[in-house]
């Protein structure tokens, strides 16, 4: 190694070190009369609103288990259709879509379902639902995403502009004679954040 590449490592290491204190000394300058003082729960106004926009009746085929890998337990639901409505939206769950599910070694979980709908004026929207949660998974219970929708430019735009929250329900068909009950759907409600 000559010297010149000796002292560029050098005031590279110096430099990125200085970068680092900069970010520190830039984070601790908080104006003493910054109103409302940072941390303080915000004034009910200035929190986000929600409203529902409409909903997804999802159907699925069995769970596809690949097993476990060096990442975790991955497994994928297939998608097979299902109904749209709502305030704001109405159409069909269009087949061939995927859910996608990887339980870490941690616990911890996520998912990323992408798949179509149609509305029923027939334009077409990409969803990509993507969730993580380190809660232990609990048949039956409610868990939450973040949906991105990518639509065509016309009257379905304001879904790929907005952001949005969506909670995902498990609808389960009762196992007969003392077996497990079945995934049949999952219900998905969409809100969009105001």
């Amino acid at each position: 190694m000559t010297m010149n590449m000796k002292s560029g490592a050098l005031r590279l290491a110096v430099t990125v070190g200085c970068m680092t204190l900069s970010a520190v000394s830039i984070a601790a300058d908080v104006p003493a009369n910054l109103r409302p003082a940072l941390g303080t729960t915000p004034d009910a106004a200035m929190l986000p609103k929600s409203e529902f926009v409409f909903e997804e009746y999802v159907t699925l085929a069995p769970v596809v288990t690949q097993g476990e890998t060096a990442m975790g337990h991955r497994q994928f639901i297939p998608i097979t259709g299902g109904k749209v409505a709502g305030p704001k939206f109405n159409g069909e769950v269009m087949p061939g879509g995927w859910d996608y599910q990887l339980r870490l070694p941690s616990g911890c979980g996520s998912l990323s379902a992408d798949y179509f709908i149609k509305a029923s004026d027939g334009a077409i929207i990409r969803v990509l639902n993507q969730g993580f949660s380190c809660n232990p998974p609990v048949a039956g219970e409610r868990s939450y995403a973040i949906p991105r929708f990518e639509a065509p430019k016309g009257p379905h735009d304001w879904m790929t502009r907005g952001s949005f929250v969506s909670s995902i329900e498990p609808v389960m068909e009762p196992g007969a004679n003392g077996a497990p009950p079945k995934l049949l759907a999952v219900r998905i409600r969409f809100y969009q954040i105001k």
